[in-house]
């Protein structure tokens, strides 16, 4: 009940972390990754940070069965909606923002039709940008998820393992929930 295929928006910290993690803990995944920067991109492809660095987001999410936006939180709107098109039919689309109510809004909005499951890896260094990327960021840290209304529970579970492989202690809530208590 893994992932087969996970593309990553965003390879900064987050993300380049989260491509080593994979990496090290589901070496049969295959991972894509995208940049909207092309120095991060090239940066991220001379560190290995995922198996794939794509010139595109079309690309990069092309046949992913898991899609998690590693942006800002200001930017989940813009990236969601750069992607939309190009999902496959039943792709789970996750990100790792640090608020939960307003992305969640705002994924909903771009990516009707799709699921989302918003979550919060409660990770993170005074670091940023690729080269900071380390595969044990999400050793021993939090995990929260943050499933909507009516969210397919096997989605959410599949979810749950996937950030338990990468190291983490996953915890679910609404996102009201989350916002309140951090």
């Amino acid at each position: 009940m893994s992932f087969q295929r996970v593309a990553i928006v965003g390879l900064g910290l987050l993300g380049g972390s989260l491509g080593l993690a994979i990496g090290r803990a589901l070496p049969d995944c295959a991972t894509t990754g995208f940049d909207a920067d092309a120095g991060v991109r090239a940066r991220a492809a001379e560190l290995g940070l995922v198996g794939r660095v794509c010139t595109t987001v079309a690309e990069t999410v092309a046949d992913a069965d898991l899609v998690i936006l590693c942006v800002p939180v200001g930017a989940m709107g813009a990236a969601a909606r750069a992607l939309a098109g190009s999902l496959p039919p039943g792709s789970i689309v996750s990100d790792v923002g640090s608020s939960k109510r307003r992305v969640a809004e705002v994924l909903r909005e771009a990516l009707p039709g799709v699921t989302v499951i918003p979550a919060h890896p409660v990770a993170g260094t005074e670091r940023s940008g690729p080269d900071a990327g380390f595969p044990d960021l999400f050793h021993n840290r939090w995990c929260i998820l943050t499933p909507l209304p009516g969210a397919d529970a096997q989605a959410v579970e599949k979810l749950v393992s996937f950030w338990r492989a990468c190291g983490s202690n996953v915890e679910t809530m609404t996102p009201d929930h989350h916002d309140l208590v951090l």
